[in-house]
């Protein structure tokens, strides 16, 4: 039986027989953010069924394909949807993907998810640029077998493995600064995960308040640690689809999720389009 870089290896020869320039910087799109990829100049789409080993998404808003192109030059891989856990993935198919993107030659990561506002002043419709995260899902990514052929720079892929900047400053600060040009309210906040795929209860809400998380969600933290193996840069942006549990005593539906992403598509785009240039210098 293959092992894990094995049939992650074999996932990057079969997209590499269909794309001439391996990305640079990968984004993950979340629920209602899909629309993103239609930037991509030159795309060529794949769909997961058509990558060996790759996890199908099931959840509506995330339509399953591999979008590799540009943006601003730069050459990329825009994943319109990913797995979660709570489907019945192990941790090693929902962070598959990240490690192919890895193998592929991206080493900017931006991950993207819709979240529940836990701070009532972050209102729904905000996008948020995750500072740190706490994970609360019970699992950790990096546990199993430790293979080094994952590192994508010289010192990543060891066993113990930093964390302090999961989340690269500098590039919080690159999206800060194009987020105040272009006159968009961005905040900083911390993102806490737990496993779903119930929405949370008000007082764990209370509970999760106190422990200094801002926002709430169900995916995210597996695909950042594992970056982080690999050694690749995370930036993490946040859209505030609706208030958690409690907050404003609301019932809360995932329709109101993909509704919010469609209004804020917009401001989102245009955010993520300029910074993408800025993350790694242009091709020589």
């Amino acid at each position: 039986m293959a092992d894990l870089y094995s049939k992650a290896q074999e996932a990057v020869d079969a997209v590499l027989t269909r794309v001439s320039l391996p990305p640079r910087v990968g984004i993950i799109l979340g629920s209602g953010l899909g629309g993103f990829a239609s930037q991509v100049a030159d795309a060529v789409t794949i769909p997961y069924a058509e990558i060996p080993h790759f996890p199908q998404s099931t959840v509506a808003g995330h339509s399953g394909q591999l979008v590799l192109g540009t943006i601003g030059g730069i050459a990329v891989a825009v994943m319109q949807g990913r797995v979660h856990a709570y489907e019945g993935y192990s941790m090693e198919q929902v962070t598959f993907p990240m490690r192919v993107l890895g193998l592929l030659g991206v080493r900017t990561l931006i991950v993207t998810n819709a979240a529940g506002g836990v701070r009532a002043d972050i209102p729904q419709g905000s996008l948020v640029v995750i500072s740190d995260h706490i994970n609360l899902t019970g699992r950790n990514a990096a546990a199993g077998p430790n293979d080094e052929r994952f590192a994508c720079v010289p010192g990543a892929g060891q066993r113990f493995f930093d964390m302090s900047t999961a989340y690269s400053p500098q590039l919080r600060k690159l999206a800060m600064a194009e987020a105040e040009r272009q006159s968009i309210p961005l905040s900083e906040g911390v993102y806490l995960a737990v496993l779903g795929p119930s929405f949370e209860t008000p007082a764990e809400i209370r509970a999760f308040r106190t422990l200094g998380a801002d926002l709430v969600g169900m995916s995210t933290v597996h695909e950042v640690i594992v970056a982080r193996h690999m050694g690749i840069e995370v930036l993490g942006l946040s859209l505030v689809t609706n208030m958690a549990a409690g907050v404003t005593g609301e019932t809360i539906h995932h329709e109101d999720v993909m509704e919010i992403g469609r209004r804020v598509e917009r401001q989102f785009t245009g955010l993520l389009t300029a910074l993408v240039p800025q993350l790694v210098a242009p091709e020589l």
